[in-house]
């Protein structure tokens, strides 16, 4: 797995309908959720699903602490767990918010933060979720255990108040 080093915060994606036939959504662009809702989202959520593919081919699926941070959800893991052994062999995952009613799923890509994006996460990580990681940042900052960095390919948006009108679709390049 190789090191997260661009970061998706300047990427514009490109927003359109979901397509899922026989749902009824209307046809075209109006209505569409602007991309800062799902990060407004992303940014507030205090436990994230994630879901890897195991070894076998099947799901597993966690809850887990994270920033999004850099256009990117950021979350720490010990190294010998099911999720990081999970994503060394197969970096494809689901990220999804906590809150159904308003909810974003991010398929993407987990990758090895860097240090720097590491510093940021601690700095931030604290303030959140009142919790000290202070006793893991030299194993952090060395890398010694994993932060990854799941970078979105495509962003799912469905706001069960309007989900005919507006679920969203992102698609990053």
């Amino acid at each position: 797995m190789t090191t997260a080093k661009k970061n998706n915060s300047t990427r514009k994606p490109h927003s359109s309908r979901i397509a899922a036939p026989g749902y009824g959504f209307p046809e075209g662009t109006k209505g569409l959720l602007p991309w800062s809702w799902a990060q407004q989202r992303l940014k507030k959520s205090h436990n994230y699903w994630i879901t890897t593919v195991k070894p076998d081919g099947s799901p597993h699926t966690m809850v887990v602490w994270g920033l999004w941070q850099d256009g990117r959800l950021l979350f720490s893991t010990g190294s010998k767990s099911r999720k990081a052994r999970n994503l060394a062999q197969n970096p494809n995952c689901v990220i999804c918010t906590e809150h159904a009613n308003e909810a974003v799923i991010v398929e993407g890509v987990a990758e090895i933060a860097d240090v720097p994006a590491r510093r940021k996460f601690l700095a931030k990580y604290k303030p959140k979720y009142n919790f000290d990681m202070s006793s893991m940042k030299d194993d952090i900052l060395s890398m010694k255990e994993p932060v990854f960095a799941v970078r979105p390919k495509v962003v799912f948006a469905l706001w069960e108040k309007y989900f005919q009108t507006k679920s969203t679709r992102w698609k990053f390049k």
